[in-house]
C-alpha cells in the first residue's frame, strides 16, 4: 500500500482537494482528513498495482488546484512586487490584459502551465510520502512561475505602449482643435496600406516627407502611412473623405478616425471608389 499526505491549512485548497478526490474514478483509494499540530492532513492510501496511475492523478489534481485556485493571486502578486511604480488602476488594466493574453493563447499557455506544475508535482510526490502545499508552491513552482512572469511582462508592456498611443493621440487632437484648417475637403484613397491624397478638385497632393516640418514626433509606428498623417495634419482639412479601395478598415484608418473624429467620413462606393476599384488602374499610376 502506498500512502501519500497533503498538508496545508488554506481552507478554500483544502476543500478543492476532498471535491476532487470525492470524484476520483480509480479504484482501491481512499482517504481521510486529520488534524494536527500545524496543518490539517489529507491523507491518501492506495492499495492498487499501478502507481504510476496514481500519481498522475494525483499530479493531475494538484495542478489544476494551482491555475483554478492560486493563479490569479500569483499575477497581482508580479504586479504588485515588480511593478509597483503604477497606481491600483493601472495595475488592474496590467492584469486584465495578462487574462486577455491568456485567453488568445489559451490551449498553448495552458499545456505550458500544466505540464510545468505537472511534472513538479510527479517528480516530487513519487519520492516523497508528504508534501507541504504552501512550501511547495512558494519554492518549487519556478519553471511555472517562470511563465506566469513572462506572460506579465507582455501585458505591460503592451499597457505602456496602448498609454503612449493615447497621450499621443490627445496631443495631436489638441494641436488640430487649436489650428485653422488650410482645406475643405481631402480624399484619401486607401488601399492595403497604400494611399493617395487628392484635393477638393480631385488633384494628387503630394505627401509631406520633411522631417523637420513633421506635425508630431513619436516612437510610435501606426502602419507606412507616416507621411500621409503628417500630410493631413499639415492641411488640416475641415472634412476627410476616406475611400476604401478593399473595404478594408485597418489600424491607420482607426488612427485617423480617433485624431479627426467627426471630420472623418467614410465611403465604399461612390465614383472615386469605383475608378480605383478598376483592377486595369494603378494605385499609384498617377502619384508619382
Amino acid at each position: 500500500m502506498k500512502s501519500l499526505c497533503i498538508k496545508t491549512n488554506n481552507t478554500k485548497l483544502l476543500d478543492y482537494l476532498l471535491n476532487e478526490l470525492r470524484s476520483l474514478e480509480i479504484k482501491n483509494v481512499c482517504f481521510t482528513v486529520k488534524k494536527f499540530r500545524h496543518y490539517k492532513n489529507i491523507i491518501i492510501h492506495y492499495n492498487g498495482k499501478d502507481l504510476a496511475s496514481f500519481y498522475s492523478v494525483i499530479s493531475n489534481i494538484l495542478s489544476f488546484l494551482v491555475i483554478d485556485e492560486l493563479e490569479e493571486s500569483f499575477l497581482k502578486k508580479n504586479i504588485i512586487h515588480n511593478y509597483f511604480y503604477f497606481d491600483s488602476n493601472e495595475r488592474k488594466q496590467i492584469l486584465n490584459l495578462c487574462y486577455d493574453l491568456l485567453a488568445e493563447d489559451f490551449t498553448n499557455l495552458f499545456n505550458k502551465k500544466f505540464n510545468a506544475l505537472y511534472n513538479n508535482f510527479l517528480l516530487y510526490i513519487s519520492s516523497h510520502k508528504s508534501i507541504v502545499l504552501s512550501g511547495f508552491i512558494n519554492f518549487r513552482l519556478q519553471n511555472y512561475l517562470s511563465i506566469l512572469d513572462d506572460i506579465v511582462g507582455e501585458a505591460v508592456n503592451s499597457f505602456i505602449i496602448e498609454k503612449e498611443y493615447l497621450e499621443f493621440i490627445s496631443l495631436l487632437k489638441l494641436y488640430i482643435n487649436s489650428q485653422t484648417s488650410q482645406c475643405n475637403i481631402v480624399h484619401l484613397i486607401y488601399s492595403s496600406s497604400n494611399s493617395i491624397l487628392l484635393d477638393e478638385n480631385k488633384q494628387i497632393i503630394e505627401d509631406s516627407k520633411d522631417i523637420f516640418e513633421a506635425k508630431y514626433l513619436s516612437d510610435i509606428s501606426f502602419s507606412s502611412n507616416d507621411y500621409t498623417l503628417n500630410t493631413l495634419l499639415s492641411l488640416l482639412p475641415k472634412k476627410i473623405h476616406i475611400h476604401l479601395i478593399d473595404d478594408y478598415m485597418d489600424e491607420f484608418i482607426d488612427t485617423l478616425q480617433t485624431i479627426f473624429e467627426n471630420k472623418v467620413f467614410i465611403c465604399k462606393d461612390c465614383d472615386i471608389c469605383r475608378i480605383y476599384k478598376n483592377p486595369k488602374r494603378s494605385l499609384f499610376k498617377n502619384k508619382r
